[in-house]
């Protein structure tokens, strides 16, 4: 027997093992053919690209083959739901009933620690540092000596294990984000530091646990993050092409320089050096805003690249002064020259990044008024992830959905990677219907709306509530939760009523309730049973034509644009969307699309054919008939 069939055999009966411990103990058909790809996947080298059903059991699926293996494993999860079910309840659950002993850790980024040295600093000089004139007024003293005590007594210093969330002023003196902090040699807590305890524990751990944040930045420094690994779980992989490109491009926001003069001033005692750099703030967002919405081609001009220079000239002025800075001084001196020097480096190598846009990226300006930012991608992050993973680690990348062109967009090598492709266990057949609204007009009219309306009215009062409506933009929220307030008899819970956890735990304790959401609520969220039997969604969610990243992407594709760019987009989150309805064998309900084009568009197929084989119908009366029959019987 080779080795890939042991690891199979022993991941079978370590599969069979777990299984009698939980309370179906049946097993799952798709979650051994998933284990056993991963087995040979870890064995043979090759990468594997599956796409598990919702129910599969994907998470022991690739965690028990990794564990036989004895090989180092990071899983990198897209959303902190997952990464806490692992760390709380899938490993420790693993940990207890497998034969195989082993270790885990969750290492998350830099910023999501307190900084020790901070907090001494902060301690050391009263609250001087944060005095009025640099980035406006400053958190309440209180709260920094709140945050301070609990430094004293956290064992990790996660941010997470506040039980009171600190203000975003607050937590931004007592932490360091990457680009900020010299490092644990150059620091004078660098041996209590909670966030090189965190990574300690991280590489003398058999699996990590990381977010595909963090992930994406180990690869844009082509292995500086994380510790050394054989193979790479990427959980909601459908994500990582955007990641990859946020975590491996430039930012640039009036907020970077407003933290820079923070750091001066904690070691400069020049105000003009210190009032220079504070100004450039005000200035960059001054000049951003009226570009926003603004694709930057070739070189950067106006007032954002004359503010640039101007800005490379003061942070060159201030490193000159922190450079005279004696290395050997005492207290916390040095660290607080590295921590500047640090900032003041990273801060002016993206600004040159920002003078000549390669033809390879793309450059643009969004955010809000008050926060608009700059922002460089790589157009394809094949190259990186060529260089940094495909050549490097095994990589098995899996979700419930994953459009069929991941492996080009991803740039995996043809001969290097297996797809596989599992079948939920749910029989959709029997418990869901697929209603597309063919009767509608199209999306793009003027009366969509009010018929939109009239839809969700009549299919939420046979439902008996119990409704999540998904909408792809805030504006088609906003006027369907306007309308529908006053026309149903069921509670309607907006998606800004309440932070999202609050929101969520609402919805589920009251079956009768509605919950209208955006884009934040189409992944992600878990609501089995009776409180959920009706899912819409208004629109195709198409991306929009305008963003810039894609516009780029869609210049490359040249006539295949909307094949390869736009459909495999939309497909995949409508997939998404669609699979917060049935999250157990015992769910019953309805996914209603309002979007006439998805019955009648040349591109139809895609959209039905990514979603769970339902029954389907074009029948509101039959839809109706089928809710009231659920209500009725809960």
């Amino acid at each position: 027997m080779g080795a890939a069939d042991r690891l199979v055999a022993n991941t079978r009966q370590a599969l069979e093992q777990i299984t009698a411990q939980l309370p179906t103990g049946e097993q799952r058909a798709g979650q051994i053919e998933m284990a056993e790809a991963v087995a040979r996947s870890i064995v043979e080298g090759d990468h594997l690209v599956v796409e598990a059903g919702t129910g599969t059991g994907k998470t022991f699926a690739y965690l028990v083959p990794c564990i036989i293996s004895g090989r180092r494993v990071v899983v990198a999860t897209a959303t902190k739901t997952l990464q806490d079910q692992l760390a709380t309840k899938d490993l420790p659950f693993l940990a207890e009933h497998l034969d195989q002993p082993f270790t885990f850790a969750v290492l998350k980024g830099r910023s999501n620690y307190i900084c020790l040295q901070r907090v001494r600093e902060l301690e050391a000089d009263g609250t001087e540092q944060l005095a009025l004139e640099i980035g406006g007024p400053k958190p309440p003293s209180e709260e920094i000596a709140a945050l301070a005590r609990w430094s004293t007594t956290s064992p990790t210093g996660d941010r997470s294990e506040l039980s009171i969330e600190p203000s975003p002023r607050a937590w931004a003196a007592v932490s360091v984000g990457p680009r900020e902090c010299p490092g644990a040699s150059k620091c004078p807590k660098g041996d209590d530091c909670f966030t090189e305890r965190a990574r300690r524990a991280a590489s003398e751990a058999d699996v990590v646990v990381v977010n595909l944040h963090l992930y994406g930045l180990h690869l844009a420094t082509h292995g500086a993050v994380l510790p050394e690994h054989e193979v790479v779980i990427i959980d909601e992989a459908h994500q990582l092409e955007d990641i990859v490109a946020a975590t491996s491009g430039v930012e640039i926001t009036a907020g970077r320089f407003t933290a820079l003069a923070r750091n001066v001033a904690a070691i400069i005692a020049d105000p003009d050096i210190v009032r220079d750099v504070d100004e450039l703030g005000s200035m960059w967002r001054d000049a951003l805003t009226e570009e926003r919405g603004r694709r930057i081609r070739g070189q950067l001009d106006g007032e954002p690249a004359r503010i640039l220079t101007l800005a490379r000239a003061r942070i060159d002025k201030a490193m000159t002064a922190l450079r005279a800075i004696p290395d050997e001084s005492k207290g916390d001196v040095t660290a607080r020259k590295q921590r500047a020097m640090q900032a003041a480096t990273s801060l002016i190598d993206d600004i040159n990044s920002c003078q000549e846009i390669r033809v390879s990226e793309v450059a643009w300006i969004e955010g809000s008024e008050e926060f608009p930012v700059l922002r460089i991608a790589p157009i394809d992050v094949g190259e990186l992830l060529d260089e940094t993973l495909w050549t490097q680690t095994t990589a098995v990348l899996t979700s419930a959905t994953l459009p069929l062109a991941i492996p080009v967009q991803l740039g995996i090598p043809e001969t290097r990677f297996e797809r596989v492709d599992v079948e939920s266990p749910f029989d959709y057949p029997e418990q869901a219907i697929l209603y597309c609204a063919a009767h509608m007009p199209d999306p793009r009219s003027a009366a969509f709306d009010e018929a939109m309306h009239d839809e969700l009215e009549a299919l939420i009062t046979a439902a008996g509530g119990r409704t999540m409506a998904l909408f792809t933009s805030y504006r088609a929220l906003n006027l369907a939760v306007e309308a529908l307030r006053d026309r149903v008899d069921v509670p309607i819970l907006g998606q800004d009523d309440y932070p999202k956890p609050a929101l969520i735990e609402r919805f589920t304790d009251d079956p009768a309730s509605c919950l209208f959401a955006t884009m934040g609520f189409w992944q992600g969220v878990d609501v089995p049973g009776a409180t959920l039997s009706l899912l819409t969604i208004d629109r195709l969610p198409f991306p929009r034509p305008d963003d810039p990243l894609l516009q780029a992407r869609r210049e490359r594709a040249r006539a295949d644009a909307f094949k390869v760019v736009d459909i495999p987009r939309a497909t995949t989150l409508l997939a998404q969307g669609a699979g917060r309805l049935i999250r157990s064998t015992s769910d019953r309900g309805v996914v209603a699309v309002f979007d006439p084009r998805m019955a009648k568009a040349s591109y139809r197929w895609d959209f039905v054919n990514s979603l769970p084989p339902m029954k389907r119908t074009k029948d509101r009366k039959e839809v109706e008939e089928f809710l009231a029959t659920l209500n009725a019987n809960d």
